[in-house]
């Protein structure tokens, strides 16, 4: 861990470890401010520690997709105003021993404020995220992230299906972005996050449990 951690801020990310899902979300609670603007990705791990509800909190403007009765063109409206908000919190599908990012997306909403546009990047991510290198982290994907997602979408694709990616069927060594053709597909945008030029743009809290996919 004292190893990720260096490699996260050699790569100019900040690196917090937490011992439980609770200490994550008041470390979350601590950085933010009243008043501020917040968003989030459709993470399990927020919703685990319990920093989804934290940040629908009347002491924040939360920008919310999924909101009761939202419209598809309302909907689009909060992927474009999360570019300038103060917050945008997420976990990561992988994290390397080298301190490198991995996610993937479907829409690219969540990989493109990672990239760019929110002040703040916050990312919670649990002990089982860990992986060795960036290879390994596009195999977690393929193997854990997109198949148990797909399943709780209720998404009709092949790893839905299969527990795993089409691209895995008699190939241990499949192309990153090699996947199925379904349309309901999530793994379409690939993002490595490696050395930041903007220092402590992105914070990772890596917790001691496990969390998410």
């Amino acid at each position: 861990m004292e190893n990720i951690i260096k490699a996260l801020e050699r790569n100019n990310i900040k690196a917090i470890h937490v011992k439980t899902k609770e200490d994550a979300k008041a470390e979350v609670e601590k950085m933010l401010f009243d008043g501020c603007t917040v968003s989030c990705g459709g993470s399990m791990s927020l919703k685990e520690c319990g920093i989804s509800e934290l940040i629908k909190s009347d002491k924040y403007i939360f920008l919310d997709r999924n909101r009761n009765g939202i419209t598809k063109s309302e909907r689009e409206e909060v992927y474009r105003s999360v570019i300038g908000c103060d917050f945008y919190l997420c976990s990561a599908n992988a994290l390397t021993e080298n301190g490198e990012l991995i996610n993937v997306d479907g829409n690219a909403n969540r990989v493109s404020a990672i990239a760019f546009g929110p002040k703040k990047v916050i990312m919670v991510v649990g002990k089982n995220k860990i992986v060795k290198d960036v290879k390994e982290g596009f195999l977690r994907v393929k193997r854990i992230a997109a198949p148990k997602n797909c399943v709780r979408l209720n998404l009709d694709t092949p790893c839905a299906k299969l527990g795993h990616c089409i691209s895995l069927l008699n190939n241990d060594n499949p192309d990153i972005a090699s996947g199925c053709d379904s349309e309901r597909r999530i793994c379409c945008q690939y993002l490595v996050s490696a050395k930041q030029r903007e220092k402590d743009r992105i914070t990772v809290i890596i917790c001691d449990e496990e969390l998410g996919y």
